[in-house]
């Protein structure tokens, strides 16, 4: 069933009784060409991008609970490709063009917002630094614009300009960057590449791999073994657990990282914010709550919930930088668990078993990642060779030296 206008008012004349389901809920076969362990985001788009791209349908995705019950639908929504380093920038600028392009590719509503992404600093160290993360996005193609005070005062006269403790100097905006909705975007692609003969299979919980000698050819899970010629991993905080199945062990950290939402009020923030002086970020949903973040909890688990001291944190980020936030009242808070790689940067390859492939570490830039990394991902499992745009995010740099140090903090994860 393809959705539009005429869509819907045929189906408003037959009280809406037409609609059939989004997706297929498959059966497991007990073999396929591909296996996509994982029903995220990230695995779906790379399903979806399997059949689109490289007409490959033989694919099953296996999603241990429900469609969009893990950290897709457990962020802030945001997008952007807003990067410094070359080996970050071509990747997330290339998701921003697909995102650019998604509905219309999807026929679903993923609710793109391009309403900007803007980046505060607070000191000439911070300007000279985005200064310097601009240029390399113009050189690059990407827009950017910095903003003085004055500039960014015309835009969000709400924040604290006059006796903050961290004087708002300006800002580095993105006007293509924005938010899009997190569930609708896992439904598109479930739906896309269901359309297209993916298997999509829910409640299918892996708990092994099948090998023929080294190489895996399969995986065991709650509903029986299912055998493939290629199996990718893409199961966000879970990377750890799943790899150890197989007896790797990744340069990866489990992490909380909690989101909250206010209650509704009028239109107030026209666009993403970022906090320079703390790790805070905030927007305004379609529905009116203010919907903000910070840092992750800063211990190992794989809890989807946080805790107070992170709370407070983050509402104390929050109140240096718009004191009106302080009388609302706080509706619900999450915790999506966060697979936090040692140099902030995720990993797209091949692993050292024959027919395991992983795609993983991606910190806080998962969502934003989407649409690329199911592309590049897919491009992997489909040629046995990186995409270009993915050459950087080789699990074998963490051995050899070549990190890309965007925002990370070495080997302590909990510090990014």
């Amino acid at each position: 069933m393809r959705y539009s206008l005429f869509a819907l008012l045929r189906q408003g004349l037959m009280a809406h009784r037409g609609w059939t389901p989004a997706w297929r809920d498959a059966a497991p076969k007990s073999a396929y060409q591909v296996i996509i362990v994982g029903g995220g985001g990230h695995a779906l788009a790379t399903a979806y991008y399997l059949a689109k791209v490289h007409g490959i349908t033989d694919v099953a995705v296996l999603e241990k609970g429900a469609i969009g019950l893990g950290n897709v639908g457990r962020n802030t929504t945001i997008i952007r490709s807003n990067y410094l380093l070359p080996g970050n920038l071509p990747f997330y600028e290339f998701s921003m063009q697909l995102w650019e392009g998604l509905e219309q590719d999807l026929n679903y509503n993923a609710m793109v917002s391009q309403r900007g992404v803007l980046n505060l600093f607070h000191s000439d160290a911070q300007r000279d630094a985005f200064v310097r993360r601009g240029n390399a996005m113009r050189l690059h193609g990407v827009d950017a614009e910095l903003l003085d005070a004055a500039a960014v005062r015309r835009m969000l006269p709400f924040l604290e300009f006059d006796n903050a403790r961290f004087p708002i100097q300006g800002g580095l905006l993105q006007r293509r960057g924005g938010t899009a909705r997190h569930d609708a975007v896992v439904w598109g692609y479930a739906r896309a590449a269901s359309e297209r003969g993916v298997d999509i299979v829910q409640n299918c919980e892996v708990t092994g791999f099948l090998r023929a000698g080294e190489r895996i050819c399969g995986v065991q899970t709650t509903r029986g073994e299912i055998r493939a010629e290629t199996v990718g991993v893409a199961v966000a905080g879970n990377s750890s657990r799943v790899a150890a199945m197989a007896g790797l062990r990744l340069p990866i950290e489990s992490h909380v990282l909690q989101a909250f939402v206010s209650e509704a009020i009028k239109p107030l923030i026209p666009c993403v914010v970022t906090f320079g002086a703390g790790h805070f970020y905030i927007s305004q949903s379609d529905k009116g709550g203010l919907v903000f973040g910070g840092d992750i909890d800063g211990y190992n688990s794989y809890a989807q919930r946080g805790n107070l001291p992170t709370i407070e944190d983050v509402c104390a980020g929050g109140m240096a930088l718009m004191p009106g936030i302080g009388r609302l009242r706080l509706l619900r808070s999450w915790g999506g668990v966060m697979d936090m790689s040692m140099d902030g940067s995720p990993i797209i390859d091949r692993t050292p078993l024959p027919g395991l492939y992983l795609n993983a570490g991606w910190c806080y830039g998962g969502f934003k990642a989407t649409p690329a990394s199911g592309y590049c991902f897919a491009h992997l499992l489909a040629r046995g060779e990186s995409h270009e745009l993915a050459r950087a995010y080789r699990l074998e740099r963490f051995a050899s030296g070549d990190l890309i140090d965007e925002k990370g903090q070495g080997p302590q994860p909990n510090l990014h």
